[in-house]
């Protein structure tokens, strides 16, 4: 009896990592002067609505808004060092350096 208690509750615990989602968010440069930025969960949960902030290199707001129904969001591209935040809450926030951002 104790061992049949002990797998369900294993198999419990399991079952609620494996149901976990895990957030995805990759930016591109368009080439064009403006930035594409797209978002996602592992579970394949859209990510529509997620605040998006760009920061300059002080941390500071330049332009924020949330990810469209497609889970995109699109800013022209500001001057300087710059990084875009995809917030989706605690433990799941992904910061991106405009560095890494190319084309």
């Amino acid at each position: 009896m104790k061992l049949r208690i002990v797998l369900m509750l294993s198999l419990f615990g399991f079952s609620a990592s494996a149901l976990a989602h895990t957030p995805s968010f990759a930016c591109y440069d368009n080439a064009d002067g403006t930035v594409l930025c797209e978002g996602g969960f592992s579970d394949g949960s859209s990510a529509a609505g997620v605040p998006v902030r760009v920061l300059d290199a002080q941390g500071n707001v330049l332009l924020e808004g949330q990810l469209n129904p497609l889970s995109e969001f699109e800013f022209d591209k500001p001057e300087g060092e710059y990084s875009a935040l995809f917030d989706g809450g605690e433990g799941h926030r992904i910061q991106i350096p405009g560095s890494q951002i190319l084309p």
